[in-house]
């Protein structure tokens, strides 16, 4: 039996169970996979905190993971080509994370990188398609200079890393006493400014004569999401991971991994954010398992 841990109701983390679950062996096209580590993300959380249409519960939770195959079905070619028992790899867009086995479908499963750890491979899928996402329906190219908010989080990491691999120079919102974050984002590439009165100054400066071409917006606050719009003249070139509703009030783009349109994107993307983390140009840092 392996163990696996469910959201029986909607409801917060403390409601949610650890149960032993029977694993179906692998049918055509699908891969068993023995987890050694799965990713943790907000939206593990949030998209049971409540019921929503759709969602049938009980709910398995957690979307990606990092392990090692142990069992194939007919048919079973991975998303980076055939698959053998005992490989390392890594699965996003399955269901079910939390586990200590699952089986998923093939198309879903890749080879991990090896220069990465199980905890940081089952941590990149997510935030590193989302990062690619916001890049593209932005429009941006090399040269420009781009606004992030949440510049230290991992989608914001993630984006910082993209972005310097397309020539892309990124001003970085942190925290007024977050030392730690404005390092991390100095790290990967960024330039950090802090949060509160006076940032759209504080922006400016950063970028020193440059035209703030586009914003990301990982943050959802209303300082964030004004200041965005008040520096970027096309509101096309303005997205939000985080919040809709101002999206939809104010005109600009809002994407979830939940929307047909994001789903499509972040399953091709895959591909490329694996070969970034495989060559050493994205890293995954853990602040704890």
């Amino acid at each position: 039996m392996a163990k696996r841990w469910t959201a029986p109701t909607p409801g917060p983390i403390e409601t949610w169970s650890y149960d032993e679950v029977e694993v179906p062996a692998p049918g055509p096209g699908e891969v068993k996979i023995r987890v050694r580590a799965a990713g943790v993300n907000p939206a593990d959380a949030k998209h049971v905190a409540t019921a929503r249409p759709g969602v049938q519960f009980p709910v398995p939770i957690g979307y990606e993971l990092s392990g090692q195959v142990i069992a194939l079905g007919a048919d079973a070619v991975g998303g980076s080509g055939e698959l053998a028992v005992g490989d390392e790899v890594v699965a996003f867009r399955v269901q079910g994370a939390y586990a200590t086995d699952i089986t998923v479908p093939a198309r879903d499963v890749f080879a991990k990188p090896a220069n990465l750890s199980h905890e940081e491979a089952a941590n990149l899928l997510l935030a590193g398609t989302t990062a690619a996402e916001m890049i593209q329906v932005t429009r941006v190219a090399e040269g420009e200079t781009v606004l992030l908010h949440a510049a230290s989080g991992a989608v914001g990491v993630s984006l910082l890393q993209q972005a310097r691999e397309l020539g892309v120079r990124v001003i970085g919102t942190v925290g007024a006493d977050a030392d730690d974050s404005a390092e991390r984002v100095r790290r990967y590439g960024g330039i950090p400014v802090a949060y509160g009165e006076g940032l759209r100054e504080r922006v400016e400066a950063a970028a020193d004569g440059a035209a703030i071409a586009a914003a990301w917006d990982a943050a959802g606050t209303d300082e964030a999401i004004d200041v965005s719009l008040e520096l970027v003249s096309d509101r096309d070139r303005v997205v939000t991971i985080v919040s809709p509703d101002r999206a939809k009030a104010d005109g600009f783009l809002w994407i979830a991994g939940a929307r047909p349109e994001s789903a499509r994107f972040r399953d091709i993307a895959r591909t490329r954010v694996l070969e970034l983390a495989a060559s050493g140009a994205l890293e995954v840092p853990v602040a704890r398992t």
